[in-house]
């Protein structure tokens, strides 16, 4: 089958599309990119939502992007009848570019990787509940999206459930899975029986996970977005309670919504260190290094229906996993995680405790978290729903 995968999607800050590439194309697909990023991250995407006066900004990008797409896919749109694109896959955050997609491609089935509706982000960022005319312009950006694919991906349950009824039974749960290069991170963290935190190495591991060394501290990394999702406000709060306890060193990378909230309340440790910002190309291995990687702790309505991204490439890379006990994490990981109540920030301080006491457990969670990542996250794997399913 011939795909070709269209938008002003950004691997480096969403690398689910990138994912699903590299899928399609270890499962024998011939998979063709036509991509410009556009230069708005999502927290630009939400000032828009906050200050309706920026939208020439995104519009003006918006259409930098389209204009490119537009030239780029003449040889896809033009292409001989004997070598035809069978399907569009249109990248996450695609609510814009899938209308242009289908103008493009009339006649071509249309996929919509549709992780995220526009409503449920302005909700968990604290926009408002759907009402009013904020919320009726993006329920209507939702359902023109939704209405111009013929199929509907995304990654949970819960989020196929929560689709407009019209659109349910052209949906496709595909789980977000990890990229190869996380994988390959894990390999060799575990060929290397690699100690090392960030600043470097800390000397040769034991067969716990470990280094030898009497001082060695559980490492832990937490990167995220800093959003109501990720509950950093309860990640800040529980790192406060670990000030006195020297067993454990912390790592957070990432700035965001509620950065400056997570930092104050974490001052008093002195045991965590913060970086704004890890290149992707970096990232993987710099999160294999650690022992624990944190998942999200937020108690919002949005946090209980995802698995995020960094749970599955922390899998792959072979760290035990401490994250909020809801049901599409529990299925997702089963017994491979550490589960805390979501927003409990004594429950979070005491789970980091125990795995720093208890390095037995700890490398059972890492051995088993990296086994469900083989099992179930490789590209290939995730992608099989979509390709069961059929384009049509």
């Amino acid at each position: 089958m011939r795909w070709l995968v269209f938008g002003s999607y950004d691997v480096r800050r969403h690398p689910r599309v990138g994912v699903l590439v590299q899928g399609l194309r270890a499962a024998g697909d011939e998979v063709d990119e036509v991509n410009v990023p556009l230069a708005l991250d999502t927290a630009g995407r939400v000032a828009v939502l906050r200050q309706p006066w920026r939208l020439p900004v995104l519009l003006g990008k918006l259409a930098r992007c389209w204009a490119l797409l537009v030239l780029r896919t003449r040889q896809h749109r033009y292409r001989s009848a004997d070598s035809p694109v069978d399907a569009v896959l249109v990248g996450y955050l695609g609510h814009f570019d899938v209308r242009l997609a289908r103008w493009l491609f009339p006649g071509t089935p249309i996929v919509l990787d549709h992780l995220v509706s526009a409503v449920g982000t302005a909700r968990d960022r604290g926009l408002g509940d759907g009402g009013g005319v904020r919320g009726r312009l993006l329920r209507a950006i939702d359902d023109g999206a939704l209405r111009r694919a013929d199929v509907v991906l995304v990654d949970t349950a819960e989020h196929l459930a929560g689709l407009p009824a019209a659109t349910r039974d052209r949906g496709v749960v595909v789980p977000v899975g990890a990229g190869a290069e996380w994988f390959e991170a894990g390999a060799r963290t575990v060929r290397e029986r690699w100690c090392g935190g960030p600043a470097g190495f800390a000397g040769p591991a034991g067969p716990t996970g470990f280094a030898s060394s009497a001082a060695a501290r559980l490492r832990v990394v937490f990167v995220g977005l800093f959003t109501p999702l990720h509950g950093t406000r309860t990640l800040g709060a529980a790192l406060a309670t670990l000030a006195a306890d020297e067993s454990v060193e912390v790592t957070v990378v990432g700035t965001g919504q509620d950065h400056l909230a997570c930092r104050q309340a974490a001052a008093g440790n002195p045991r965590v260190t913060w970086y704004d910002w890890v290149p992707s190309a970096e990232l993987p291995a710099f999160v294999a290094r650690h022992h624990v990687a944190l998942g999200i702790f937020g108690d919002t309505e949005k946090a209980r229906r995802v698995v995020p991204t960094k749970v599955f490439q922390a899998a792959a890379a072979g760290c035990a996993i401490v994250t909020s006990d809801t049901a599409p994490q529990r299925r997702a990981l089963g017994d491979a995680a550490l589960f805390v109540p979501p927003g409990d920030v004594d429950a979070l301080g005491a789970a980091l405790r125990e795995l720093a006491g208890d390095p037995d457990r700890l490398a059972r969670l890492r051995r088993a978290a990296r086994r469900r990542a083989v099992e179930g996250f490789w590209p290939a794997t995730v992608v099989a729903p979509l390709r069961r399913r059929g384009v049509q």
